[in-house]
């Protein structure tokens, strides 16, 4: 006899295959994901470690910097890039960072730093941070006096103004007015000691002890009393390393015999030298009647010329003498300094600027700075509408214009002519000044309209041998790349 089959043992035989394949696809499926997971979360790991061992090399070398602020080559005299191991904190080494060090361009002290992180476990990725370290030169400040400061209601400025005195401030300051003094007697008026920068414009600012109102109709960015001090007596051995450097690779005068020089400059990168054989006298009756040191027309009356060529590479130009300049640029950096050493106060020499002294380019790619041992001086008989593009440093003396007794005085003497009152001064760049500046006075003698411009691209990008405000690096920006 056959034996009796069961139709539903197939039927069950079938359902068991097909639930079995169901179970070994879900199963592989989820293994798949599972190990797909994992991967993914390893990829991210090695990432984030070779992101960390990219910060690694930045700080690296920005630590190296702090030691050495001029090396650009890892310490090792070689052309880079420089790989450094990394390792964990048991010492095992788990990837490395690459560097490729971009040192200054010429006239810059922007250094560029570009790591590349990479790990042992996956080195098929990487991480790529840039980043950008500068030193702050002396020009980060638009106005920088040793002494108080005083300014007139018809100033505009645009950059920070600071000063190791007391400041009144009657213009008009786009950006932060600072002072290392938290109170001062202002000797411009009687009365009790008043905040380290204060106004008069409009309300008169009310007196310490009294809470300080902000004046955002005087300053737009507010001030800020006491601050630390500039130290300006470490300009003297600044002075004397342009000289010495102007020996070396530059262009040096020595005494010219008279009564100094004058430097004209071209915007196709030459120069001419004249000796200053005399200077202009007063007018009769135009008399220093303010008893200020140095007073004089400071106006060149004639000349002869004794050289002539093409700005020194180095950009760096001393003359041992007073120094009148003027003329343009075109595509040129270049620091001119005037001074006398053994340095005595009764032979220090000062540089004027009586006609406009411009750029080409107002892109950073012109820069000039004129670094005076005694005064920057605007003479007697400067042009009416007078714009001077440059950082002006004055180590131990003022910028700024003597009082010429203009004609509309009363009285019938002392009186300067009509060049005593002049229309427009624009500076453009910076000013650092020993003493306090002056352009013009409540009478009306000197410049009725001040303009006074910040040039930024001199923060990091100063003229040749310009004073720094530190030799220590920071940040100026911060890129990751890949």
């Amino acid at each position: 006899m056959k034996p009796t089959m069961n139709p539903r043992s197939g039927q069950l035989s079938i359902s068991v295959l097909f639930f079995a394949t169901i179970s070994v696809v879900l199963l592989t499926g989820f293994i798949f994901l599972a190990t797909s997971l994992l991967q993914l979360s390893l990829r991210e790991l090695n990432r984030s470690q070779a992101f960390t061992i990219a910060e690694a090399g930045i700080e690296y070398y920005r630590w190296h910097l702090a030691h050495d602020t001029d090396d650009f080559q890892d310490g090792t005299g070689q052309a880079g890039p420089y790989v450094h191991d990394y390792y964990d904190k048991d010492g095992v080494k788990i990837g490395t960072f690459t560097l490729t060090i971009t040192p200054p361009p010429t006239g810059s002290t922007v250094v560029t730093i570009r790591s590349q992180g990479q790990v042992e476990a996956d080195p098929s990725i990487s991480k790529i941070i840039e980043v950008r370290l500068g030193i702050a030169s002396l020009a980060r400040i638009q106005l920088a006096v040793n002494s108080d400061l005083e300014i007139g209601s018809t100033t505009e400025i645009f950059g920070e103004v600071m000063a190791n005195g007391g400041i009144r401030f009657d213009g008009y300051a786009h950006n932060t007015v600072k002072s290392a003094l938290e109170e001062y007697d202002d000797l411009s008026h009687g009365g009790q000691e008043e905040f380290g920068v204060h106004t008069h414009r409009g309300t008169v600012d009310p007196e310490p002890p009294a809470a300080v109102p902000s004046r955002p109709d005087v300053f737009a960015a507010g001030r800020e009393f006491p601050v630390p001090a500039i130290d300006f007596t470490g300009l003297t051995q600044d002075l004397a390393d342009l000289k010495a450097d102007a020996l070396g690779d530059g262009y040096y005068a020595t005494s010219s015999g008279a009564q100094g020089y004058d430097l004209v400059l071209a915007p196709d990168d030459t120069y001419q030298v004249y000796k200053v054989t005399a200077v202009t006298p007063p007018p009769n009756g135009c008399t220093n009647t303010s008893n200020e040191d140095g007073w004089g027309t400071w106006s060149v009356e004639s000349e002869t010329l004794v050289a002539s060529g093409t700005l020194p590479a180095s950009g760096k130009m001393f003359f041992e003498d007073n120094l009148w300049v003027r003329g343009s640029i075109d595509g040129a950096r270049v620091t001119i300094a005037s001074g006398k050493f053994p340095d005595n106060a009764a032979t220090r020499t000062s540089i004027s600027v009586n006609n406009d002294l411009t750029y080409t380019n107002y892109n950073g790619l012109d820069t000039i700075a004129l670094i005076a041992q005694k005064n920057i001086n605007i003479g007697l008989y400067s042009e009416d509408i007078l714009r001077i593009d440059a950082a002006l440093l004055a180590q131990n003396g003022r910028i700024g214009r003597y009082y010429y007794q203009p004609p509309n005085n009363e009285s019938n003497n002392n009186r300067c002519g009509p060049t005593g009152i002049r229309q427009q001064i624009t500076l453009y760049g910076m000013i650092g000044s020993n003493l306090t500046y002056a352009l013009g006075y409540a009478d009306l003698s000197g410049y009725q309209e001040r303009i006074i411009v910040y040039d930024a691209n001199l923060l990091y990008n100063p003229p040749p041998g310009f004073p720094l405000t530190t030799n220590q690096y920071s940040q100026i920006s911060w890129d990751e790349v890949q």
